[in-house]
């Protein structure tokens, strides 16, 4: 998977979101406010450029105090997300 291009996090008032900049910002026409983890899980995924589950849980793991189980549960509820709004593609 990877990033849609034109979708970037930003901090707007304390507040990690993505938004969609140009054409995208138009198209998507919101923001997506993500908590400290799912923005930390959004610049890994940015990090990787192509990103699975699993890849995400791993260094999920690497980072926090969190089983590899529950890792891969969160991050496919995130990935989950992203793709119902469109900030992502396979």
């Amino acid at each position: 998977m990877q990033l849609k291009k034109g979708f970037v996090l930003r901090t707007v008032c304390g507040e990690n979101v993505i938004t969609g900049e140009g054409l995208n910002a138009i198209d998507f026409g919101r923001l997506l406010c993500l908590n400290e983890t799912a923005a930390w899980l959004w610049r890994k995924a940015e990090e990787q450029a192509d990103f699975t589950v699993d890849s995400l849980a791993d260094a999920l793991c690497q980072e926090y105090d969190v089983s590899i189980e529950q890792a891969r549960q969160d991050v496919a509820a995130m990935v989950g997300e992203w793709q119902k709004v469109g900030v992502v593609e396979d």
